[in-house]
């Protein structure tokens, strides 16, 4: 197995370990209120602005442990360069990623179409980012494994 097919592996159980525990919290701390209430949009509002930079320094720090496991175990470093393959098989994992963002956006605003509560946009919001993150890494180990 390549140093990208291990890395995407740890990055792909990273997201969803972090997705998990943060999904916890948010769920046990959710206000039992009125639905449509000001202080429930306060609340989505404040998990999903938190939920960004929670998931951006957690991916450093597994990107970091990553690396140090990675050249502990295989004494070898990080690749320094990516060759057009790489940068190829990004663009496409990418490209299926913002599909499948873009699907759950639209699908969110349906949601409000359908006169859902407000809450299931929020939550259908979330999901589809998790889908998206889940749907590059998939497909960046489904082309390093096939090819392009």
């Amino acid at each position: 197995m390549s140093y990208q097919e291990k890395k995407n592996i740890a990055s792909l159980i990273g997201t969803l370990l972090i997705f998990g525990c943060y999904c916890l919290y948010v769920f046990q701390s959710y206000p039992e209120g009125s639905i449509d209430s000001t202080e429930t949009f306060r609340f989505w509002g404040a998990v999903i602005l938190i939920l960004i930079p929670v998931s951006i320094v957690a991916k450093i720090i597994i990107n970091i442990v990553f690396n140090i496991i990675y050249r502990i175990t295989t004494k070898e470093e990080e690749p320094s360069f990516s060759d057009e393959l790489d940068k190829l098989i990004e663009l496409k994992a990418t490209r299926n990623s913002h599909y499948m963002f873009i699907f759950g956006f639209l699908l969110s605003m349906g949601s409000l179409v359908l006169h859902m509560p407000p809450f299931v946009m929020f939550i259908l919001l979330i999901f589809s980012g998790l889908a998206s993150e889940v749907v590059g890494a998939i497909t960046q180990l489904y082309l390093y494994r096939r090819g392009v």
